[in-house]
């Protein structure tokens, strides 16, 4: 049975509109050429941070929901956040059977 999986990654907000479009659909194709099947990718807010996180104080937050039977899609979408410099944060969040 798929696990459910809901990720969070903050962008950079310097970012033109098509450079950010373009990260998104690379971050995108990384989990679904892992085996994910995407249920949402979405920007959700720009964000004031409580403290500055890479020389940045706000950024923008963009959630993807998705399924996948193993986690090789969440373990290669956290290796090439860790090295992009345009992704200041992220986070996966297992989410629990319904």
């Amino acid at each position: 049975m798929a696990t459910s999986y809901e990720l969070t990654y903050i962008v950079r907000p310097d970012l033109d509109a098509d450079a950010k479009k373009t990260l998104v659909e690379r971050f995108d194709k990384i989990l679904a050429d892992n085996g994910a099947n995407i249920a949402k990718s979405a920007d959700w807010a720009n964000r004031r941070f409580a403290y500055e996180i890479a020389g940045y104080r706000e950024g923008t937050y963009h959630v993807v929901d998705f399924t996948a039977d193993d986690n090789k899609a969440a373990a290669e979408f956290d290796r090439l956040a860790k090295i992009s410099s345009d992704i200041l944060r992220h986070m996966i969040v297992k989410r629990d059977a319904e």
